[in-house]
Parts: structure tokens; C-alpha cells; sequence
């Protein structure tokens, strides 16, 4: 890893959660990501610049293989050019069968968050172990079928877990209510320790539903790139899962 790459994780690591502050704080704060997955493609830097224009706490990013996931999406080119043209931290979500060929080049490219599934086609903690090592924050996710106990193992090498709230692979899907019980039984499990975040039909209601079970980050595509005024649309949801957060 170069010196700006380095200089540029610890600022992440200080900054944005203030070395594990950011757990303490976690009944206080509600994290919105915009997704660049509904942005319009041929305007992919003006989308990311109005995300962070609008408030957004990062910018997620969905890769896709094509393979693990039946869509193909962004590469490490798209990771760099929000990179270049952003100062939110960047959350980018491999969904690949091999994440671990991948790590050390979407970190080069500007991730500050990795996070990889736990039905990933690798050695899941060692590939955990080896995104924190390069500087970012690993973190896990899991598909609505797979069961909340798959992760405990892995809790401990992780600063997030990430629970898809729809089958991944496109936007614009509907929220899949049977995933909330699996989001208390992590954050159960897991305590103030590791951030959750939810993906897939994340709208104001649905964050609130989301934060009622224990979640404190809400990954929205549609909903906010849809709406004309982005600004209103994070603090109306942001706004409204605080009231609803879990204590």
C-alpha cells in the first residue's frame, strides 16, 4: 500500500468512526448511503457528487460478477472516479464468488469499507483478515435465505454486517420483511460492536422498520436518486429511523 493509500486510512479510521467511537455512539447516529447502483450510468460523477452535496454519510457502491450474482455492474474504475471526485468515505460491496482476488485492488482504488458474503466461494475470516490489514474495514454480509448464525463466527473480524433485505443482483426490488427478526438476532449476538447495515426497497418506512430491529445504516438506491430533492429525502430517513432505533 502507498503512503497517500495509508494516509488516507487512517484519516477514514479517525474520521468517519473515530477509531470505534463510532460503535459507542451507535444509538445516537443513523448512517444514510446513497446507492450509485440507481444512479443514471452515463452520469456517475455528478450522481456521486450530489450524494455527498445531499448529506449522505458515504456512497455505496455494488459490484457484481455476473456469476455469484446473476448482473454484472462496476469495476474498480467506477471506485476510483468517486474516489477522485468525493471525500465521504466509500462502502463497496463485493458481491463476487472470489472476493479475495479482488481485495488489495478495490482497496488500491479507494474503498474504505469491504464488505464480502458469507456464501462467497473463499476463505471468508481470511479474507477478512487480509481487508483489514490493507487498511479497510472488512465487513459480512448475508443473502434473506441464509441464516443469522452463519456470521457469528466471523463477528469478531468485522466493524459491519450487511443484511440484504431483498435477493441480490438489481435495484429497485421489494423489501423482504421476514429479514428483520435475522437483524435482531445479529444485533443481539453481536451487541454495539459491529454497525448493521440493510439493502434492498430502503425507503423511510422500511428504515424505520430496519432501525426498530436493531439496524443503524440504511443503504437506499431509488428512493433517494429517484427524488428530485435528495437533501430532504436522507434527513426525512435518517429523521425518521431514529425515532424507531432499537434501544
Amino acid at each position: 500500500m502507498n503512503n497517500e493509500r495509508q494516509a488516507h486510512a487512517h484519516s477514514v479510521r479517525n474520521g468517519w468512526r473515530a477509531g470505534r467511537a463510532f460503535v459507542i455512539l451507535r444509538r445516537m447516529r443513523i448512517r444514510i448511503l446513497p446507492s450509485l447502483l440507481a444512479a443514471d450510468f452515463g452520469n456517475l460523477e455528478a450522481a456521486a457528487r450530489r450524494a455527498e452535496k445531499a448529506g449522505a454519510d458515504a456512497l455505496h457502491i455494488d459490484v457484481m460478477d455476473g456469476h455469484f450474482v446473476p448482473n454484472i455492474s462496476f469495476g474498480p474504475g467506477i471506485v476510483q472516479m468517486a474516489r477522485r471526485c468525493v471525500t465521504i468515505p466509500l462502502s463497496v460491496h463485493l458481491m463476487l464468488s472470489r472476493p479475495d482476488k479482488y481485495i488489495s485492488r478495490f482497496i488500491e482504488a479507494g474503498a474504505d469499507a469491504l464488505l464480502i458474503h458469507i456464501e462467497s466461494e473463499c476463505d471468508v475470516p481470511s479474507a477478512l483478515r487480509e481487508i483489514r490489514k490493507l487498511g479497510a474495514e472488512p465487513g459480512i454480509t448475508l443473502n434473506p435465505a441464509t441464516p443469522a448464525e452463519s456470521v457469528f463466527g466471523v463477528l469478531d473480524d468485522v466493524d459491519e454486517v450487511l443484511c440484504m433485505t431483498v435477493n441480490p443482483g438489481y435495484g429497485g426490488q421489494s423489501f423482504m420483511p421476514s429479514v428483520l427478526p435475522k437483524i435482531r438476532d445479529i444485533r443481539d449476538r453481536a451487541g454495539e460492536r459491529v454497525s448493521i447495515l440493510v439493502d434492498g426497497g430502503i425507503n423511510e418506512s422500511t428504515a424505520r422498520e430496519c432501525a426498530g430491529s436493531g439496524a443503524d445504516s440504511m443503504i437506499a438506491g431509488t428512493s433517494l436518486f429517484g427524488l428530485g430533492d435528495m437533501a430532504e429525502g436522507i434527513s426525512s430517513m435518517r429523521a425518521a429511523a431514529l425515532k424507531s432505533m432499537r434501544l
